[in-house]
């Protein structure tokens, strides 16, 4: 990877570095000055090529950076960093967006257990809300968008209380009539924080549901003051979780009964949407209750399998007859 940019380094005669607050595997973030308009803070996505791509495959990606990121600059929602400019240079994409001051989650909660104690239940369930508005904003999207990469510390809370989510550096935009997904930044999450269908590489078939159990983690993070076994490692030991109040047991029954159903293994068994998950943390739904009203009736079940029930029947009026005739 190549080093990050240093302070003081002018980005598209605009943007002027003032210190990198955030670096990974993909690029670094940098907090930066907007000299076009004097006292604006913006936050600075880099994104750096794969370093083994042949120079077709890196003019693709880029290509579909740009395309991406087009979609992204569309979104515009009180709990989502607003994405303004975006563009490419020296080999390197960048995305722009507003710099969100406060202290994320995880900092936050990391105080909480240096002062022995736990995010209250009323709290998070405060901000899980506000996530939860933005989750149904994005998944609702045209295309839908999808964030991919929730956890306690990209998500931050402003000095007026107010959630973001902060990093859309694994952002995916799914594709109408097409089973791919395309991604604006390749990678797997946290793996925490990770559905098992998000490990699948070329084979990945996330949607809305995998951040549904991304939130579920984090939510689960902040009631218990660590994260749940991963993904993986429930998968080896489909018995590692455990229900957050048997953990902490001031967590509501409703609460930790939504945040189990969020970590189901498999998708098909968690909260369809950030709707549904909403609705169970604050106990208007239930999982067993959704389950017992989708359960067919034996009206609905004997005409859903008219054909094998007549068939069925039909064979046991023969087996009488034949019974009779012998006993004749």
């Amino acid at each position: 990877m190549l080093p990050p940019l240093t302070p003081g380094t002018v980005l598209r005669n605009r943007y002027t570095i003032t210190e990198i607050v955030g670096q990974g595997g993909m690029g670094s973030v940098y907090k930066t000055m907007d000299k076009r308009l004097p006292g604006r803070l913006c936050a600075v996505k880099e994104v750096q090529p794969d370093p083994n791509a042949t120079p077709e495959m890196i003019a693709q990606a880029q290509a579909q950076f740009l395309q991406e990121a087009s979609i992204l600059a569309q979104l515009d929602h009180p709990n989502l960093p607003k994405v303004s400019d975006f563009f490419a240079d020296n080999g390197r994409d960048y995305l722009v967006m507003d710099y969100i001051p406060g202290s994320d989650l995880k900092e936050l909660l990391q105080e909480a257990i240096e002062d022995s104690r736990v995010i209250e239940e009323d709290v998070a369930l405060e901000w899980t809300m506000q996530i939860l508005n933005a989750l149904t904003y994005l998944h609702n999207h045209t295309p839908p968008v999808l964030h991919r990469d929730l956890k306690p510390a990209n998500i931050k809370l402003t000095p007026d209380n107010r959630i973001k989510l902060v990093d859309f550096g694994l952002a995916k935009l799914l594709v109408a009539d097409d089973m791919r997904t395309i991604t604006v930044i390749q990678g797997q999450g946290t793996a925490l924080y990770t559905p098992l269908e998000q490990y699948a590489g070329e084979f990945d078939r996330t949607d809305a549901r995998s951040d549904i159990y991304a939130l579920g983690a984090t939510l689960f993070t902040l009631l218990t003051g660590s994260p749940p076994p991963s993904a993986k490692e429930r998968f080896l030991s489909p018995n590692a979780l455990k229900p957050p109040n048997e953990i902490n047991p001031e967590v509501s029954k409703a609460v930790s009964e939504a945040i189990v159903w969020s970590l189901e293994m498999h998708p098909n068994k968690r909260p369809d949407s950030a709707i549904t998950f909403r609705k169970a943390l604050k106990g208007q739904i239930s999982r067993q209750a959704l389950e017992q009203d989708n359960r067919p009736s034996f009206a609905q079940a004997l005409a859903d399998n008219r054909i094998a029930a007549f068939g069925v029947a039909g064979l046991f009026i023969v087996a009488v007859l034949i019974t009779i005739m012998r006993i004749l």
